[in-house]
């Protein structure tokens, strides 16, 4: 009798260690909830709070562009302000048009202003349809047209008071598309040249150069715009295109 009661005593202390091996399993995973809960807690803080930088960024965005939005010359669809090939440029051609050139020199003012503000540069894209270029067209393809586009309008701008550190150009040929190149429409819409502001640690970084913008934006805002008209121009912002790629081409209407 005495026997069988001893073998069943070490039942319980290997029950008491199970208990609290559980115990403190419960405890590790109750940590580890309350250390993702307030990692999720942060995480969420931060986008949000990113989110309502983006909306206050875009909305001053617009406010500032809202004169040439109202024109219908210009779009703006996240962050980005596109123009019409056809606004800026004749056929196949890289020179701008009476239009066009009054239309960046309008633009020049506000977003001087707004990249002043926000420690932010300019970026410059040209874009072309898939359509080939004309036989007697100087430019050798897509590629080189969209480049020397896009180093017309950053010219432009400098030329209008743009400090040329703050704006740099890149031509991009058929290549992203805003939409199907499968109609003349959509062409149309593909032959444009867009103006992006981004934050000026990003271009440092493009550039291998040391992000010391805002002395120079202290002292352009001390100029009238149109004053800066001898300012070097800025072909050396940004990469040129003059690399040729597979056939890129260019479309009949502008």
């Amino acid at each position: 009798m005495h026997a069988e009661e001893d073998d069943s005593l070490p039942i319980w202390p290997a029950f008491g260690d199970l208990m609290a091996c559980l115990f403190g399993i419960f405890v590790l995973f109750f940590c580890w909830m309350v250390l993702m809960e307030v990692s999720l807690t942060a995480e969420l803080r931060q986008a949000e709070a990113e989110k309502a930088a983006t909306e206050e960024r875009l909305d001053r965005l617009e406010r500032v562009l809202a004169g040439p939005l109202a024109s219908g010359l210009i779009t703006l669809t996240d962050g980005r302000i596109g123009i019409r090939g056809s606004v800026l440029f004749d056929l196949s051609s890289a020179e701008l048009r009476g239009e066009g050139r009054r239309l960046l020199r309008e633009l020049a003012g506000p977003l001087h202003g707004y990249l002043a503000e926000r420690r932010e540069a300019l970026m410059v894209s040209g874009f072309t349809d898939d359509l080939a270029v004309r036989p007697n067209s100087p430019f050798a393809d897509n590629w080189e047209l969209s480049a020397q586009r896009s180093l017309t309008v950053t010219r432009e701008l400098v030329a209008a008071g743009m400090p040329p550190e703050w704006v740099f150009a890149a031509g991009f040929g058929h290549h992203h598309p805003a939409v199907p190149n499968d109609s003349d429409d959509n062409r149309q819409l593909n032959r444009r040249v867009e103006i992006a502001p981004v934050p000026r640690p990003m271009l440092a970084r493009l550039t291998g150069g040391v992000d010391d913008l805002d002395d120079v934006g202290e002292q352009a805002l001390g100029e009238p715009l149109g004053e800066r008209a001898d300012a070097p121009n800025g072909d050396a912002n940004a990469p040129n295109g003059d690399a040729n790629p597979p056939s890129a081409e260019e479309g009949r209407d502008d």
